[in-house]
């Protein structure tokens, strides 16, 4: 069974990211926030992978709580 997971922060991580492949942390546990860092062993949550096709600035959530995974989609004003 899938614990709920952790608010890591009640806003958004605005982060300018390269092209690439990224895993953003869902259970709000890793050290290395908004990306995962393996800390959701045995959580039952699994990191949600995401592609970047050009340089662009981003907003990820940071409360875990959007539909819109990875991005911010304001549920953090609801918490």
């Amino acid at each position: 069974m899938a614990s709920e997971p952790v608010v890591a922060q009640k806003a958004p991580y605005a982060v300018t990211l390269k092209p690439g492949e990224y895993y953003w942390c869902a259970c709000g546990r890793s050290q290395n926030q908004p990306f995962c860092d393996g800390s959701h062993a045995g959580s039952g949550i699994s990191p949600v992978p995401f592609k970047v096709e050009e340089e662009k600035k981003v907003f990820l959530c940071g409360c875990k709580h959007t539909a819109h995974q990875p991005f911010c989609d304001g549920a953090h004003k609801k918490l």
